[in-house]
Protein backbone atom coordinates (compact mmCIF):
# COMPACT_ATOMS: atom_id res chain seq x y z
CA UNK A 1 0.00 0.00 0.00
CA UNK A 2 1.38 3.41 -1.01
CA UNK A 3 2.14 5.76 1.88
CA UNK A 4 0.24 9.05 1.91
CA UNK A 5 3.63 10.79 2.17
CA UNK A 6 4.63 9.35 -1.23
CA UNK A 7 1.35 10.16 -2.99
CA UNK A 8 1.17 13.22 -5.26
CA UNK A 9 -0.70 16.03 -3.53
CA UNK A 10 -3.25 17.65 -5.89
CA UNK A 11 -3.29 20.77 -3.69
CA UNK A 12 0.49 21.05 -4.05
CA UNK A 13 1.43 19.74 -7.51
CA UNK A 14 5.15 19.21 -8.02
CA UNK A 15 7.50 18.63 -10.91
CA UNK A 16 7.06 15.02 -12.08
CA UNK A 17 10.58 13.98 -11.01
CA UNK A 18 9.87 15.05 -7.41
CA UNK A 19 6.88 12.80 -6.77
CA UNK A 20 8.75 9.54 -6.11
CA UNK A 21 9.21 9.71 -2.35
CA UNK A 22 9.28 12.01 0.66
CA UNK A 23 13.02 12.69 0.38
CA UNK A 24 12.69 13.87 -3.23
CA UNK A 25 9.61 15.92 -2.40
CA UNK A 26 11.39 17.69 0.47
CA UNK A 27 14.45 18.37 -1.69
CA UNK A 28 12.23 19.77 -4.44
CA UNK A 29 10.09 21.85 -2.10
CA UNK A 30 12.90 23.35 -0.02
CA UNK A 31 16.12 23.36 -2.06
CA UNK A 32 15.96 22.66 -5.79
CA UNK A 33 15.89 25.83 -7.83
CA UNK A 34 16.40 28.18 -4.89
CA UNK A 35 19.02 30.74 -5.97
CA UNK A 36 22.32 30.09 -4.17
CA UNK A 37 24.83 32.94 -3.99
CA UNK A 38 27.20 31.47 -1.38
CA UNK A 39 30.45 30.37 -3.05
CA UNK A 40 31.17 27.46 -0.74
CA UNK A 41 27.61 26.13 -1.04
CA UNK A 42 27.77 26.41 -4.83
CA UNK A 43 31.01 24.42 -4.80
CA UNK A 44 29.39 21.73 -2.61
CA UNK A 45 26.48 21.50 -5.02
CA UNK A 46 28.86 21.21 -7.98
CA UNK A 47 30.73 18.36 -6.27
CA UNK A 48 27.48 16.48 -5.63
CA UNK A 49 26.28 17.04 -9.20
CA UNK A 50 29.57 15.70 -10.57
CA UNK A 51 29.15 12.55 -8.48
CA UNK A 52 25.59 12.21 -9.78
CA UNK A 53 26.72 11.81 -13.41
CA UNK A 54 25.33 8.49 -14.63
CA UNK A 55 23.34 7.90 -11.44
CA UNK A 56 19.99 9.00 -10.04
CA UNK A 57 19.81 12.09 -7.86
CA UNK A 58 18.05 9.98 -5.23
CA UNK A 59 21.26 7.94 -4.90
CA UNK A 60 23.23 11.11 -4.18
CA UNK A 61 20.66 12.54 -1.75
CA UNK A 62 20.70 9.32 0.27
CA UNK A 63 24.47 9.66 0.62
CA UNK A 64 24.68 13.42 1.07
CA UNK A 65 25.61 13.20 4.76
CA UNK A 66 28.23 10.59 3.91
CA UNK A 67 29.70 12.95 1.31
CA UNK A 68 29.60 15.83 3.79
CA UNK A 69 31.55 13.77 6.34
CA UNK A 70 34.00 12.32 3.80
CA UNK A 71 34.75 15.72 2.25
CA UNK A 72 35.27 17.52 5.57
CA UNK A 73 32.01 19.45 5.54
CA UNK A 74 32.71 20.40 1.91
CA UNK A 75 35.49 22.71 3.02
CA UNK A 76 37.39 23.34 -0.25
CA UNK A 77 40.55 24.40 1.58
CA UNK A 78 40.74 21.08 3.42
CA UNK A 79 39.75 19.01 0.37
CA UNK A 80 42.37 20.79 -1.76
CA UNK A 81 45.03 19.34 0.56
CA UNK A 82 43.84 15.74 0.11
CA UNK A 83 46.57 13.33 -1.00
CA UNK A 84 46.73 9.73 -2.19
CA UNK A 85 45.98 8.41 1.31
CA UNK A 86 42.76 10.42 1.29
CA UNK A 87 41.81 9.04 -2.12
CA UNK A 88 42.34 5.53 -0.76
CA UNK A 89 40.26 6.39 2.33
CA UNK A 90 37.43 7.71 0.16
CA UNK A 91 37.60 4.65 -2.12
CA UNK A 92 36.92 2.50 0.96
CA UNK A 93 34.08 4.69 2.27
CA UNK A 94 30.67 3.02 1.74
CA UNK A 95 28.92 6.30 2.58
CA UNK A 96 29.80 7.87 -0.78
CA UNK A 97 30.01 6.89 -4.44
CA UNK A 98 33.37 5.16 -4.72
CA UNK A 99 34.39 6.21 -8.22
CA UNK A 100 38.07 7.09 -8.32
CA UNK A 101 37.78 9.48 -11.29
CA UNK A 102 35.01 11.44 -9.53
CA UNK A 103 36.94 11.53 -6.24
CA UNK A 104 40.09 12.78 -7.97
CA UNK A 105 38.00 15.37 -9.86
CA UNK A 106 36.40 16.61 -6.61
CA UNK A 107 39.86 17.15 -5.11
CA UNK A 108 41.04 18.89 -8.27
CA UNK A 109 37.91 21.03 -8.24
CA UNK A 110 38.66 22.09 -4.67
CA UNK A 111 42.11 23.15 -5.84
CA UNK A 112 40.58 25.06 -8.77
CA UNK A 113 38.16 26.80 -6.38
CA UNK A 114 41.01 27.77 -4.02
CA UNK A 115 43.12 28.99 -6.96
CA UNK A 116 40.27 31.18 -8.19
CA UNK A 117 39.86 32.73 -4.76
CA UNK A 118 43.64 33.28 -4.48
CA UNK A 119 43.50 35.09 -7.82
CA UNK A 120 40.75 37.35 -6.45
CA UNK A 121 37.88 35.67 -8.30
CA UNK A 122 34.84 34.82 -6.18
CA UNK A 123 33.20 31.56 -7.30
CA UNK A 124 29.61 32.79 -6.90
CA UNK A 125 30.31 36.08 -8.68
CA UNK A 126 31.97 34.14 -11.51
CA UNK A 127 29.07 31.67 -11.89
CA UNK A 128 26.24 34.18 -11.71
CA UNK A 129 28.22 36.58 -13.87
CA UNK A 130 27.88 34.20 -16.81
CA UNK A 131 24.09 34.59 -16.76
CA UNK A 132 22.48 37.35 -18.77
CA UNK A 133 20.73 39.60 -16.28
CA UNK A 134 21.84 37.42 -13.38
CA UNK A 135 19.02 34.87 -13.82
CA UNK A 136 18.41 32.42 -16.63
CA UNK A 137 14.87 31.26 -17.27
CA UNK A 138 13.97 28.13 -19.18
CA UNK A 139 10.35 27.61 -20.14
CA UNK A 140 9.77 23.94 -19.30
CA UNK A 141 6.55 23.79 -21.29
CA UNK A 142 8.59 24.10 -24.49
CA UNK A 143 10.92 21.12 -23.97
CA UNK A 144 12.72 19.07 -21.38
CA UNK A 145 16.43 19.42 -21.90
CA UNK A 146 19.60 18.17 -20.30
CA UNK A 147 21.95 20.87 -21.56
CA UNK A 148 21.79 24.27 -23.19
CA UNK A 149 24.08 26.83 -24.82
CA UNK A 150 24.29 28.49 -21.39
CA UNK A 151 25.37 25.26 -19.68
CA UNK A 152 27.89 24.67 -22.47
CA UNK A 153 29.35 28.12 -21.81
CA UNK A 154 29.38 27.43 -18.05
CA UNK A 155 31.11 24.07 -18.53
CA UNK A 156 33.74 25.67 -20.79
CA UNK A 157 34.36 28.48 -18.28
CA UNK A 158 34.70 25.99 -15.41
CA UNK A 159 37.09 23.81 -17.42
CA UNK A 160 39.16 26.87 -18.35
CA UNK A 161 39.65 27.42 -14.61
CA UNK A 162 40.77 23.83 -14.03
CA UNK A 163 37.47 22.15 -13.05
CA UNK A 164 36.90 18.58 -14.20
CA UNK A 165 33.89 16.27 -14.53
CA UNK A 166 31.74 19.33 -15.30
CA UNK A 167 30.42 18.87 -18.82
CA UNK A 168 27.36 20.70 -20.17
CA UNK A 169 24.88 18.14 -18.70
CA UNK A 170 26.42 18.31 -15.21
CA UNK A 171 26.62 22.11 -15.47
CA UNK A 172 22.95 22.27 -16.48
CA UNK A 173 21.85 20.10 -13.53
CA UNK A 174 23.98 22.23 -11.18
CA UNK A 175 22.54 25.45 -12.58
CA UNK A 176 18.99 24.10 -12.15
CA UNK A 177 19.65 23.01 -8.56
CA UNK A 178 21.31 26.33 -7.67
CA UNK A 179 18.49 28.41 -9.15
CA UNK A 180 20.53 29.77 -12.05
CA UNK A 181 18.10 28.12 -14.43
CA UNK A 182 14.41 28.11 -13.53
CA UNK A 183 13.10 24.71 -14.57
CA UNK A 184 10.12 24.05 -12.32
CA UNK A 185 7.36 22.68 -14.53
CA UNK A 186 4.51 25.04 -15.39
CA UNK A 187 2.06 23.08 -13.21
CA UNK A 188 4.40 22.92 -10.20
CA UNK A 189 3.42 24.92 -7.13
CA UNK A 190 6.96 26.40 -7.08
CA UNK A 191 6.93 27.50 -10.74
CA UNK A 192 5.79 31.07 -10.11
CA UNK A 193 8.04 31.67 -7.08
CA UNK A 194 11.24 30.04 -8.36
CA UNK A 195 14.16 32.25 -9.10
CA UNK A 196 13.12 34.82 -6.52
Amino acid sequence: MESDMNRPDPARPRCKWAQADAMMMTYHDEEWGVPVHDSRQLWEMLVLESFQAGLSWRTILRRREGFRRAFMGFDPDRVARFAEADINRLMADPGIIRARAKIVAAIGNARAYVAMRAAGEDFATFAWGLLPGGQAVHEPALAVQAASPLSQAMAAALKARGFRFVGPVTAYAWMQAAGMIHDHEAGCFRHAGAGA
